[in-house]
């Protein structure tokens, strides 16, 4: 089958004869056809395969060239993506005559998106978010809208936006075209589709496993203290093109890519909550490139990603994706992997886990459905070959290009005047350019191959902060009653919940409640603070007040959580609870991890699903 087999212009084919495409995917080939005859999609398949390119190219062969008014509109859950989207649809549609594309995202200022609004353009790719703000501001209007796409509709709703999504499909008109599409259909993506989707074309692209068969996974068992060594010796020791390093915080991967650079490595940080000035270089006031996009120039070999890039990338270079930070649900693992192997090429995934991690582990195996095998870590005489190959190269490339023989004058005269030979000569400008950095690694710097089974040095999830209360490590300052707990990271608010060290709750469990009833993934809560009768938690910004209501009700500890945002009043001091003992009985506590039983109290009973807006 050919692109067009599928009902395309005559146009377009040839433009993606131009760009390489040379058959249709199996998304775009059951995509194509239903979309060109306006029926509504409702599409699931794996990433990678094609789905930007299944709802762009109808768009574009459906599009008015001359009605500069929005007519598509397309919904990502990342900004990243949105850029990635718009930068397709601008190539697929380079020999449209006016054809204008417009990204729009949150972290970026309203001026260059209300200017481009206010231009015209045809095709409007947005985060839900920005997009509801300029629905409400009057800067955008979907009356002329005759195809909306929500791509990546899990991850999306999974993000929150829920109450966005369903404004804006209510604003549009109601003979649009909707195509939805997503890598899982759980429920809340099924009811969106129920409620704005019209007798929609089911696409199910299914795939014998859920991760690419041409992606080698592995693991390391590691140690804390190890995890900077092992992962320089692997960057070392593996030959790769380009790696994306997965890290669970934003302060990890400032931290890792920092330490990278330091290593000579050409690496750089890449997450949701960096500047926009960090994540873009404007070229000009209609277009702005995202620092990803030094990886395709090859400016760039190392992008070290919280998730946020997971559903963004799309760097044909990408050999190897490492995960740092093992993920704590099996479908960031997936989108991760994803990153490499794409198109019809091999890639390789490495993962971190620590003792402690085997249980994600054998989750994420199972999930998708394919084996990961244990590696071994490079060896120190296979990192110091590397690194012999690596400088024995570099001297013959120097004399391969010539433009040495202006020193040779010089270095006869060092050897007449010094009386020493060549070779002592050569061997102390090696020296000289090595500079402090021993060329070869110590013997004495193997890494044991499996570590401890108690995995004391590895660093406690942002989640698992010290609860007041807990005694101080040795070396360690206690930390004195009453001190304010620190204000929120960037992107986060702080809340209360009305549990405590009274009812022996334990941060796995406040963790465990929020995460199950607001389908919050756990890496995305923050710093915990338990005091006596109460506790503070800090949450992403803009939490919906449905998501709020569900966990008000939500029991843990044979408590209601009761939870509120933190207004001033409640921003006092959290005071370490302290048992009194009377000498002749110990407190009593219930148990850590166990619903109350007394009579009259309730179980936290964990809500199928999503909450429902």
């Amino acid at each position: 089958m050919t692109f067009s087999d599928l009902g395309l212009p005559a146009a377009l084919v040839s433009r993606l004869a131009a760009v390489g495409y040379e058959a249709p995917s199996p998304i775009q080939a059951a995509t194509i056809p239903a979309l060109m005859e306006g029926r509504d999609v409702l599409g699931t398949a794996q990433t990678g395969t094609g789905k930007t390119a299944a709802f762009a190219l109808p768009a574009i062969a459906r599009l008015r060239p001359d009605d500069t008014r929005v007519q598509v509109l397309v919904l990502t859950p990342t900004r990243e993506l949105a850029i990635q989207v718009a930068e397709a649809f601008q190539s697929y549609a380079s020999d449209l005559p006016g054809f204008r594309v417009l990204p729009i995202y949150g972290g970026q200022p309203y001026g260059p998106q209300l200017q481009g609004l206010r231009r015209g353009v045809q095709v409007v790719v947005g985060t839900p978010g920005r997009v509801k703000d300029h629905l409400e501001r009057g800067t955008l209007s979907l009356d002329a809208v005759q195809a909306v796409v929500l791509d990546e509709a899990d991850e999306m709703l999974r993000m929150g936006f829920v109450e966005e999504v369903d404004i804006i499909l209510s604003r549009a008109p109601a003979t649009r075209q909707v195509a939805l599409f997503s890598a899982t259909m759980p429920s809340a993506v099924r009811r969106i589709a129920q409620t704005h989707l019209k007798d929609p074309v089911e696409v199910n692209i299914a795939a014998k496993t859920r991760t690419a068969a041409d992606v080698t996974q592995r693991y390391w068992y590691v140690a804390g203290t190890h995890k900077m060594e092992a992962l320089t010796r692997i960057l070392e020791a593996e030959s790769f093109d380009a790696m994306i390093i997965f890290a669970r915080t934003k302060a990890m991967t400032a931290e890792l890519a920092e330490k990278l650079q330091a290593r000579g490595f050409a690496a750089a940080a890449l997450n949701g909550d960096m500047p926009q000035a960090e994540r873009e270089r404007t070229v000009d006031q209609d277009d702005t490139i995202v620092l990803v996009e030094h990886l395709k120039n090859r400016q760039l070999d190392i992008a070290v990603a919280t998730d946020v890039a997971a559903r963004g990338l799309d760097v044909d270079r990408i050999s190897h994706v490492l995960n740092y930070d093992i993920p704590t649900d099996t479908e960031s693992y997936i989108h991760r992997i994803g990153r490499t192997g794409r198109a019809g090429r091999s890639g390789e995934a490495i993962l971190f886990v620590a003792p402690r991690e085997k249980h994600l582990l054998r989750l994420i195996e199972k999930a998708t459905r394919q084996p990961i095998t244990e590696m071994r870590l490079p060896t120190v005489a296979a990192v110091n070959a590397k690194r012999m190959d690596k400088f024995k190269q570099s001297i013959a490339d120097t004399l391969a290009s010539g433009g040495s023989d202006a020193f040779r004058p010089i270095l006869e005269d060092i050897v007449r005047e010094q009386g020493v030979s060549l070779l002592d000569v050569a061997c102390a400008l090696a020296s000289r350019a090595q500079g402090k950095t021993p060329l070869l690694m110590s013997p004495d710097a193997e890494i044991p191959a499996r570590p401890p089974q108690r995995d004391n040095d590895a660093p406690r999830p942002a989640h698992a902060t010290k609860r007041p209360g807990d005694a101080p490590k040795r070396g360690e300052k206690p930390r004195s009653a009453g001190r304010p707990m620190q204000a929120p990271e960037e992107g986060m608010a702080r809340y209360r919940i009305e549990v405590g060290r009274q009812h022996g709750v334990q941060p796995g469990q406040i963790v465990g409640a929020i995460a199950n009833e607001a389908d919050i993934d756990s890496q995305h809560i923050g710093r915990i603070e338990i005091a006596e009768d109460h506790s503070l938690v800090d949450l992403p910004e803009g939490m919906p007040k449905v998501v709020q209501k569900v966990l008000a009700k939500a029991w843990v500890c044979g408590q209601r959580l009761q939870i509120r945002p933190v207004e001033s009043a409640d921003a006092a001091p959290v005071t370490p609870y302290k048992p009194k003992f009377d000498g002749t009985s110990r407190p009593q506590h219930k148990a850590a991890g166990k619903p109350d039983l007394t009579p009259g109290a309730k179980k936290f009973v964990k809500k199928p699903g999503p909450p429902r807006s």
